[in-house]
Protein backbone atom coordinates (compact mmCIF):
# COMPACT_ATOMS: atom_id res chain seq x y z
CA UNK A 1 0.00 0.00 0.00
CA UNK A 2 0.99 3.59 -0.83
CA UNK A 3 1.39 4.75 2.95
CA UNK A 4 1.42 8.27 1.91
CA UNK A 5 -1.18 8.77 0.01
CA UNK A 6 -4.09 10.03 1.47
CA UNK A 7 -6.95 10.54 -0.40
CA UNK A 8 -8.17 13.29 1.33
CA UNK A 9 -5.76 15.62 0.07
CA UNK A 10 -6.77 14.84 -3.74
CA UNK A 11 -10.31 15.19 -3.51
CA UNK A 12 -11.77 18.34 -5.04
CA UNK A 13 -13.17 20.80 -1.91
CA UNK A 14 -16.66 21.30 -3.66
CA UNK A 15 -16.87 17.04 -4.11
CA UNK A 16 -15.87 17.00 -0.57
CA UNK A 17 -18.82 19.49 0.44
CA UNK A 18 -20.83 17.57 -2.04
CA UNK A 19 -24.52 16.34 -0.70
CA UNK A 20 -25.02 13.96 -3.12
CA UNK A 21 -29.28 13.80 -4.57
CA UNK A 22 -31.26 11.23 -2.74
CA UNK A 23 -33.57 9.85 -5.07
CA UNK A 24 -36.76 7.79 -4.66
CA UNK A 25 -35.11 4.53 -4.96
CA UNK A 26 -31.90 5.37 -2.62
CA UNK A 27 -34.51 6.25 0.13
CA UNK A 28 -36.83 3.00 -0.04
CA UNK A 29 -35.39 -0.01 -1.66
CA UNK A 30 -37.44 -3.17 -1.21
CA UNK A 31 -40.46 -3.93 -2.46
CA UNK A 32 -44.00 -2.97 -1.90
CA UNK A 33 -48.03 -3.00 -3.67
CA UNK A 34 -47.95 0.34 -4.48
CA UNK A 35 -44.94 3.04 -5.48
CA UNK A 36 -46.23 6.94 -5.60
CA UNK A 37 -43.46 8.35 -4.59
CA UNK A 38 -41.19 9.01 -7.88
CA UNK A 39 -43.95 10.97 -10.31
CA UNK A 40 -43.25 7.90 -12.32
CA UNK A 41 -46.26 7.13 -14.70
CA UNK A 42 -48.12 4.19 -13.51
CA UNK A 43 -48.47 2.84 -16.85
CA UNK A 44 -46.31 0.77 -19.16
CA UNK A 45 -43.80 -1.76 -18.97
CA UNK A 46 -40.56 0.37 -18.35
CA UNK A 47 -42.73 3.11 -16.21
CA UNK A 48 -40.40 2.32 -12.70
CA UNK A 49 -37.20 4.32 -12.67
CA UNK A 50 -33.90 1.82 -12.75
CA UNK A 51 -31.96 0.51 -9.56
CA UNK A 52 -29.73 3.66 -8.72
CA UNK A 53 -26.83 1.04 -7.71
CA UNK A 54 -27.24 -1.65 -9.68
CA UNK A 55 -27.75 -3.68 -6.77
CA UNK A 56 -28.07 -7.35 -8.52
CA UNK A 57 -25.09 -6.75 -11.43
CA UNK A 58 -22.58 -5.61 -8.46
CA UNK A 59 -23.72 -9.22 -6.75
CA UNK A 60 -22.47 -11.47 -9.58
CA UNK A 61 -19.45 -9.09 -9.99
CA UNK A 62 -18.46 -9.04 -6.35
CA UNK A 63 -18.98 -13.00 -6.84
CA UNK A 64 -16.92 -13.64 -10.30
CA UNK A 65 -14.18 -11.10 -9.39
CA UNK A 66 -13.38 -11.92 -5.86
CA UNK A 67 -14.45 -8.10 -4.52
CA UNK A 68 -16.63 -6.23 -2.42
CA UNK A 69 -20.01 -4.65 -3.60
CA UNK A 70 -19.16 -1.44 -1.72
CA UNK A 71 -15.45 -1.88 -4.07
CA UNK A 72 -17.36 -1.78 -7.55
CA UNK A 73 -19.08 1.40 -9.40
CA UNK A 74 -20.99 0.58 -12.51
CA UNK A 75 -21.02 3.35 -14.42
CA UNK A 76 -22.73 4.65 -18.52
CA UNK A 77 -19.90 3.00 -20.16
CA UNK A 78 -15.73 3.33 -19.18
CA UNK A 79 -16.09 6.94 -20.43
CA UNK A 80 -18.44 7.88 -17.62
CA UNK A 81 -15.53 6.30 -15.17
CA UNK A 82 -12.97 8.39 -16.64
CA UNK A 83 -14.53 11.36 -16.67
CA UNK A 84 -16.14 11.21 -13.09
CA UNK A 85 -12.25 10.78 -11.93
CA UNK A 86 -11.82 14.33 -13.83
CA UNK A 87 -14.83 15.67 -12.09
CA UNK A 88 -13.85 14.10 -8.29
CA UNK A 89 -9.82 14.26 -8.21
CA UNK A 90 -9.47 17.37 -10.90
CA UNK A 91 -9.47 21.20 -10.32
CA UNK A 92 -10.11 22.84 -13.95
CA UNK A 93 -7.36 24.94 -15.33
CA UNK A 94 -5.53 24.05 -12.11
CA UNK A 95 -4.39 20.38 -11.85
CA UNK A 96 -2.94 18.02 -14.59
CA UNK A 97 -3.07 14.25 -15.73
CA UNK A 98 -0.61 12.39 -17.18
CA UNK A 99 -1.03 9.69 -20.33
CA UNK A 100 0.91 7.42 -22.33
CA UNK A 101 1.05 8.04 -26.03
CA UNK A 102 -0.21 6.66 -28.07
CA UNK A 103 -3.04 5.62 -26.04
CA UNK A 104 -6.73 5.62 -26.20
CA UNK A 105 -8.31 9.04 -27.41
CA UNK A 106 -10.90 9.58 -24.47
CA UNK A 107 -8.23 10.51 -22.03
CA UNK A 108 -7.85 13.59 -23.93
CA UNK A 109 -11.50 14.32 -24.59
CA UNK A 110 -12.10 13.99 -21.37
CA UNK A 111 -9.87 16.10 -20.14
CA UNK A 112 -10.16 19.17 -22.75
CA UNK A 113 -14.14 18.83 -21.67
CA UNK A 114 -12.95 19.31 -18.13
CA UNK A 115 -10.23 22.16 -18.57
CA UNK A 116 -7.85 19.73 -17.34
CA UNK A 117 -4.10 19.78 -19.03
CA UNK A 118 -2.84 16.55 -20.73
CA UNK A 119 1.04 15.84 -19.90
CA UNK A 120 2.07 13.16 -22.68
CA UNK A 121 4.42 11.46 -22.10
CA UNK A 122 5.35 8.90 -25.36
CA UNK A 123 5.74 5.20 -24.66
CA UNK A 124 9.10 3.56 -25.68
CA UNK A 125 9.82 1.66 -28.73
CA UNK A 126 8.32 -1.80 -27.79
CA UNK A 127 5.54 0.28 -26.12
CA UNK A 128 6.31 0.30 -22.97
CA UNK A 129 6.66 2.79 -20.17
CA UNK A 130 9.95 5.02 -19.51
CA UNK A 131 10.57 5.21 -15.83
CA UNK A 132 13.45 7.09 -16.08
CA UNK A 133 11.55 9.84 -18.22
CA UNK A 134 8.21 9.57 -16.36
CA UNK A 135 10.16 9.81 -13.00
CA UNK A 136 10.07 13.40 -12.19
CA UNK A 137 6.58 13.33 -12.90
CA UNK A 138 5.74 11.70 -9.85
CA UNK A 139 6.29 14.09 -7.43
CA UNK A 140 4.29 16.61 -9.20
CA UNK A 141 1.92 17.90 -7.12
CA UNK A 142 -0.26 19.06 -10.21
CA UNK A 143 -0.46 15.93 -11.46
CA UNK A 144 -3.95 14.08 -9.80
CA UNK A 145 -4.20 11.20 -12.08
CA UNK A 146 -1.95 8.52 -14.40
CA UNK A 147 -3.93 6.73 -16.66
CA UNK A 148 -2.42 2.81 -18.29
CA UNK A 149 -4.07 1.53 -20.86
CA UNK A 150 -3.55 -2.24 -20.71
CA UNK A 151 -3.87 -3.90 -22.92
CA UNK A 152 -3.33 -0.51 -24.66
CA UNK A 153 -4.90 0.84 -26.91
CA UNK A 154 -4.08 0.81 -30.17
CA UNK A 155 -0.86 -0.80 -29.84
CA UNK A 156 -2.55 -3.98 -28.27
CA UNK A 157 0.36 -4.91 -25.88
CA UNK A 158 -0.27 -5.46 -21.98
CA UNK A 159 2.01 -2.92 -19.97
CA UNK A 160 5.02 -4.26 -17.76
CA UNK A 161 3.02 -5.30 -14.57
CA UNK A 162 6.12 -4.57 -12.32
CA UNK A 163 6.70 -0.77 -13.95
CA UNK A 164 2.48 -0.26 -13.36
CA UNK A 165 3.54 -1.34 -9.78
CA UNK A 166 6.11 0.88 -9.69
CA UNK A 167 4.02 3.91 -10.63
CA UNK A 168 1.10 2.94 -8.24
CA UNK A 169 3.44 2.51 -5.31
CA UNK A 170 5.49 5.80 -5.82
CA UNK A 171 2.79 8.59 -6.90
CA UNK A 172 0.45 10.14 -4.43
CA UNK A 173 -2.31 10.72 -6.91
CA UNK A 174 -4.60 8.59 -8.81
CA UNK A 175 -3.32 5.42 -11.17
CA UNK A 176 -6.16 4.37 -13.01
CA UNK A 177 -5.60 0.95 -15.25
CA UNK A 178 -7.83 0.60 -18.40
CA UNK A 179 -8.17 -3.18 -18.53
CA UNK A 180 -11.06 -2.86 -21.24
CA UNK A 181 -8.94 -5.53 -23.71
CA UNK A 182 -8.18 -7.66 -20.45
CA UNK A 183 -10.12 -10.92 -21.15
CA UNK A 184 -8.05 -11.28 -24.34
CA UNK A 185 -4.65 -11.28 -22.30
CA UNK A 186 -2.98 -13.89 -20.47
CA UNK A 187 -1.75 -11.01 -18.45
CA UNK A 188 -3.28 -11.29 -14.88
CA UNK A 189 -5.93 -8.28 -14.07
CA UNK A 190 -5.29 -5.49 -11.35
CA UNK A 191 -8.59 -6.02 -9.93
CA UNK A 192 -6.27 -8.04 -7.08
CA UNK A 193 -4.55 -5.42 -6.04
CA UNK A 194 -7.10 -2.91 -5.16
CA UNK A 195 -7.17 -3.81 -1.22
CA UNK A 196 -3.08 -3.82 -1.59
CA UNK A 197 -3.23 0.04 -3.18
CA UNK A 198 -5.71 2.64 -1.83
CA UNK A 199 -5.42 5.12 -5.03
CA UNK A 200 -5.84 2.40 -7.71
CA UNK A 201 -8.59 2.28 -9.79
CA UNK A 202 -9.14 -0.51 -12.45
CA UNK A 203 -11.83 -0.11 -15.27
CA UNK A 204 -13.16 -2.70 -17.56
CA UNK A 205 -16.09 -3.03 -20.03
CA UNK A 206 -19.27 -4.57 -20.87
CA UNK A 207 -18.10 -3.64 -24.62
CA UNK A 208 -15.67 -6.15 -25.83
CA UNK A 209 -15.26 -9.26 -24.58
CA UNK A 210 -18.77 -9.31 -23.01
CA UNK A 211 -20.23 -8.36 -26.66
CA UNK A 212 -22.65 -5.50 -25.38
CA UNK A 213 -21.48 -2.10 -26.85
CA UNK A 214 -24.69 -1.42 -27.89
CA UNK A 215 -25.58 -1.42 -23.98
CA UNK A 216 -22.86 1.00 -22.94
CA UNK A 217 -22.00 -0.30 -19.16
CA UNK A 218 -18.86 0.13 -17.93
CA UNK A 219 -17.30 -0.61 -14.09
CA UNK A 220 -15.03 0.53 -11.49
CA UNK A 221 -13.20 -1.56 -9.41
CA UNK A 222 -11.32 0.47 -6.22
CA UNK A 223 -11.40 0.28 -2.87
CA UNK A 224 -14.35 1.45 -0.84
CA UNK A 225 -13.61 5.29 -0.51
CA UNK A 226 -13.27 5.95 -3.99
CA UNK A 227 -16.02 4.24 -4.91
CA UNK A 228 -18.16 5.89 -2.48
CA UNK A 229 -16.98 9.22 -4.02
CA UNK A 230 -18.02 7.71 -7.44
CA UNK A 231 -21.38 7.19 -6.13
CA UNK A 232 -21.86 10.76 -4.69
CA UNK A 233 -21.27 12.41 -7.83
CA UNK A 234 -22.99 10.31 -10.27
CA UNK A 235 -26.07 10.87 -11.83
CA UNK A 236 -28.73 9.19 -9.65
CA UNK A 237 -29.85 6.58 -12.63
CA UNK A 238 -27.16 6.35 -14.59
CA UNK A 239 -27.63 2.72 -15.91
CA UNK A 240 -30.90 2.06 -17.72
CA UNK A 241 -33.52 -0.92 -16.29
CA UNK A 242 -32.69 -2.21 -20.17
CA UNK A 243 -28.80 -2.08 -19.69
CA UNK A 244 -28.81 -3.72 -16.54
CA UNK A 245 -30.61 -6.40 -17.91
CA UNK A 246 -28.76 -6.82 -20.89
CA UNK A 247 -26.06 -7.40 -18.46
CA UNK A 248 -27.66 -9.74 -15.68
CA UNK A 249 -28.25 -11.86 -18.89
CA UNK A 250 -24.78 -11.60 -20.26
CA UNK A 251 -23.42 -12.49 -16.50
CA UNK A 252 -25.64 -15.62 -16.55
CA UNK A 253 -24.55 -17.25 -19.38
CA UNK A 254 -20.90 -16.83 -18.90
CA UNK A 255 -20.36 -20.13 -20.27
CA UNK A 256 -21.35 -18.73 -24.24
CA UNK A 257 -19.53 -15.54 -23.34
CA UNK A 258 -16.14 -17.67 -22.65
CA UNK A 259 -16.49 -19.49 -25.99
CA UNK A 260 -16.60 -16.66 -28.21
CA UNK A 261 -13.47 -15.50 -26.34
CA UNK A 262 -12.16 -18.42 -27.68
CA UNK A 263 -13.14 -18.42 -30.79
CA UNK A 264 -11.44 -14.42 -30.93
CA UNK A 265 -8.57 -15.50 -29.52
CA UNK A 266 -8.28 -18.54 -32.69
CA UNK A 267 -9.45 -15.89 -35.35
CA UNK A 268 -6.60 -13.75 -33.85
CA UNK A 269 -3.87 -16.17 -34.86
CA UNK A 270 -5.67 -17.48 -37.90
CA UNK A 271 -5.96 -13.74 -39.35
CA UNK A 272 -2.05 -12.81 -38.00
CA UNK A 273 -0.70 -15.61 -40.20
CA UNK A 274 -2.68 -14.61 -43.06
CA UNK A 275 -1.59 -11.31 -42.80
CA UNK A 276 1.72 -12.14 -42.63
CA UNK A 277 1.92 -13.85 -46.01
CA UNK A 278 0.75 -10.00 -47.50
CA UNK A 279 3.46 -8.14 -49.60
CA UNK A 280 2.18 -5.02 -48.57
CA UNK A 281 2.24 -5.46 -44.70
CA UNK A 282 5.75 -4.75 -43.29
CA UNK A 283 5.21 -5.73 -39.49
CA UNK A 284 2.22 -6.79 -37.48
CA UNK A 285 2.81 -6.15 -33.59
CA UNK A 286 2.54 -7.93 -30.51
CA UNK A 287 -0.89 -7.87 -28.55
CA UNK A 288 -3.30 -9.53 -26.02
CA UNK A 289 -6.13 -7.47 -27.43
CA UNK A 290 -8.91 -8.24 -30.20
CA UNK A 291 -7.20 -6.60 -32.52
CA UNK A 292 -4.27 -6.42 -34.74
CA UNK A 293 -1.99 -2.89 -35.17
CA UNK A 294 -0.35 -3.83 -38.88
CA UNK A 295 1.86 -1.30 -40.33
CA UNK A 296 1.79 -1.16 -43.93
CA UNK A 297 3.34 0.33 -47.36
CA UNK A 298 0.99 3.04 -46.99
CA UNK A 299 -1.91 3.00 -44.09
CA UNK A 300 -4.06 6.13 -46.16
CA UNK A 301 -4.23 4.82 -49.44
CA UNK A 302 -5.21 1.16 -47.87
CA UNK A 303 -7.56 2.48 -45.51
CA UNK A 304 -9.46 4.40 -48.47
CA UNK A 305 -8.92 1.47 -50.50
CA UNK A 306 -10.80 -1.01 -48.25
CA UNK A 307 -13.28 1.32 -47.57
CA UNK A 308 -14.27 1.14 -51.38
CA UNK A 309 -14.35 -2.71 -50.72
CA UNK A 310 -17.06 -1.42 -48.43
CA UNK A 311 -14.30 -3.13 -45.29
CA UNK A 312 -13.52 -0.94 -42.55
CA UNK A 313 -10.80 -0.86 -40.69
CA UNK A 314 -9.00 1.89 -38.58
CA UNK A 315 -6.80 4.06 -39.91
CA UNK A 316 -4.11 5.16 -36.63
CA UNK A 317 -1.55 6.48 -39.71
CA UNK A 318 -1.37 10.01 -37.08
CA UNK A 319 -0.96 7.36 -34.21
CA UNK A 320 1.71 5.41 -35.03
CA UNK A 321 2.80 5.67 -38.63
CA UNK A 322 1.46 3.98 -41.37
CA UNK A 323 -0.42 1.48 -39.40
CA UNK A 324 -3.91 0.54 -39.47
CA UNK A 325 -5.96 -1.40 -36.71
CA UNK A 326 -7.86 -4.30 -37.63
CA UNK A 327 -10.66 -5.75 -35.39
CA UNK A 328 -10.60 -9.62 -34.99
CA UNK A 329 -13.87 -10.33 -36.66
CA UNK A 330 -15.89 -13.21 -37.54
CA UNK A 331 -13.86 -16.15 -39.57
CA UNK A 332 -16.00 -14.87 -42.92
CA UNK A 333 -15.61 -11.07 -42.09
CA UNK A 334 -11.79 -11.71 -41.88
CA UNK A 335 -11.77 -13.55 -44.90
CA UNK A 336 -13.10 -10.98 -46.66
CA UNK A 337 -10.54 -8.24 -45.43
CA UNK A 338 -7.77 -10.71 -46.48
CA UNK A 339 -9.03 -11.11 -50.26
CA UNK A 340 -9.54 -7.29 -50.43
CA UNK A 341 -6.15 -6.96 -49.43
CA UNK A 342 -4.60 -9.29 -51.91
CA UNK A 343 -6.16 -7.57 -54.84
CA UNK A 344 -5.17 -3.93 -53.83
Amino acid sequence: MNTTFNINNLVRANIKALKPYSSARDEFKGTADVFLDANENPFGELNRYPDPQQTEIKQKLSAIKSVETNQIFIGNGSDEVIDLAFRIFCEPGKDKVLTFTPTYGMYDVSANINNIEVIKQPLINDFQINLNQLQPYLDFEDVKIIFICSPNNPTGNSINTEDIEYIIENFNGIVIVDEAYIDFSSQASFIKNINKYNNLIVSQTFSKAWGLAGVRVGVAYASEAIVALYNRVKPPYNVSTLNQEAVLECLNNQSEVSKNIDIILSERTKLKDALNQLDIVKKIYPTDANFLLVEVDNADKTYQYLIDKKVIIRNRNTQVENCIRITVGTAVENQKLIEALKNI
